[in-house]
């Protein structure tokens, strides 16, 4: 009788030694490295063809070839361009990872060998200059060179992993629509979600921290109702575009005076839609209004000062109740707030493999936003990671520095560029991770 038990407690003691083995570095370094060259010839044709939110197609396409080609199971087409991989691989958490794959109205201006020269049709039928200008094709990249690392590393861990390459992060969108869709047809729903995104940190550093990091942030368009007429009779007419300008004026108190000053907020107009002749005073006026804000009682205070403050313009202007302003609410996100344990359990395994001293912890939280928590947001389990990696060269960041700059450049910009040596130190971070994420 001994006997059996002896072996049964040896069998749970050794299989939970195994379960809680050491991440192999080493292994996931050389990897990595091993798959430079074919992941940096990805980023390259990624970065020239660049495709805007919900057209991302071509890209979609590599994701689910190169998943497929991997062994795991994919389904495309989820949120209108969305791809999902899954691969199980026993018992244990289940971790999704994502990454997102559009690209920004930009013109490219770094001057590459491999800089995108692509234009777009936009849904107003507007035609622009598109590029990689926030690293999304370094973040696409970074998925499936991970991807293939787990499926390598497939005897260090076990549970089930979830590759997401989502649209549509910059319009946002992208990652509601993958949610509400998603989970209806099985994907099964994450204990952790983990994702990476660029920032002009240097090439080597990351940055990693719990609690808020990133604010919630809300599209909508004013429209400002008039009387239309001839430029040379203002009197007979009452103008929207007046009415507008004076809002954008007025907006800017309700940050000034009517927000606590210690409390992070941000009211800006995008855009001004009115008119088109000289001569011609146009019955309408539209104003494309962003918000920042870092809790929903801020949120909802923006707003109502808005609204009070066009209503007020309404009244003054003598309008009927009938041709108030209107709002048209467009998208909305939430703040981003990192899991402090998440996060603690991950910089743990990043600071062994990676050494200490690399994670920019200290940083603010910015008041940019991000979509990706929204792929859990309506979970029983919302617990998620976000890390900011660094892909400035040693040569940008020496030439900013010695130019008092804290930064070479910005997401967003024209000359915002990927340092090729940050392919696989992403591909390290994210597989040592996710690692990580599997043990118990």
């Amino acid at each position: 009788m001994k006997r059996p038990i002896y072996c049964f407690i040896c069998f749970m003691v050794f299989g939970t030694v195994f379960s809680q083995s050491a991440i192999d570095f080493e292994k996931i370094s050389t990897l990595s490295n091993a798959e430079n060259d074919r992941l940096v010839s990805i980023f390259k044709d990624i970065h020239e063809n660049p495709e805007l939110g919900f057209t991302e197609l071509r890209t979609a396409a590599i994701v689910a070839k190169e998943l497929k080609t991997l062994g795991y199971s994919v389904m495309t087409g989820i949120g209108k361009t969305g791809v999902v991989g899954i691969l199980k691989n026993g018992e244990g958490p289940i971790v999704m990872y994502r990454a997102d794959m559009d690209c920004n109205a930009v013109a490219e201006t770094t001057g590459l060998p491999y800089a995108s020269k692509k234009t777009a049709k936009k849904e107003d039928g507007t035609v622009v200059p598109v590029m990689h200008a926030c690293g999304h094709d370094a973040h696409t990249t970074w998925m499936l060179g991970i991807a293939k690392n787990m499926i390598s590393l497939k005897s260090q861990w076990t549970g089930t992993l979830i590759m997401i390459g989502q649209p549509a992060e910059e319009p946002g969108g992208g990652a509601e629509a993958m949610e509400s869709e998603m989970y209806k047809k099985g994907v099964p729903e994450p204990d952790f979600l983990l994702g990476m995104h660029t920032a002009p940190l240097p090439t080597g550093f990351y940055l990693n921290e719990g609690g808020p990091r990133m604010a919630g942030a809300e599209q909508f368009d004013v429209t400002f109702f008039g009387k239309g007429g001839h430029g040379s009779s203002p009197q007979e007419a009452i103008d929207p575009i007046v009415m507008a300008a004076n809002a954008i004026l007025q907006y800017q108190t309700v940050i000034s005076r009517n927000t606590d000053p210690q409390t992070p907020a941000v009211i800006t107009v995008g855009a001004v839609q009115a008119g088109i002749d000289n001569n011609v005073i146009p019955s309408s006026a539209t104003l494309k209004v962003n918000t920042r804000f870092f809790n929903s009682a801020v949120r909802d205070s923006l707003v109502s000062h808005i609204k009070r403050i066009n209503d007020g313009i309404a009244f003054a202007n003598g309008l009927p109740k009938s041709k108030y302003p209107t709002i048209e609410f467009k998208q909305r996100v939430s703040p981003l707030t990192n899991d402090k344990a998440m996060v603690n359990k991950i910089n743990t395994a990043l600071e062994k493999s990676l050494g200490s001293g690399k994670n920019f912890v200290g940083l603010p939280a910015v008041m940019g936003s991000e979509d990706f928590q929204h792929l859990v947001i309506n979970n029983k389990k919302t617990v998620y990671d976000y890390l900011l990696v660094g892909v400035a060269s040693a040569e940008d960041t020496a030439k900013a520095k010695k130019e008092g700059k804290m930064f070479p450049y910005f997401n967003h910009n024209g000359d915002f560029k990927v340092d090729l040596k940050a392919i696989p130190f992403g591909t390290i971070l994210g597989t040592t991770a996710l690692l990580e994420l599997f043990r118990k």
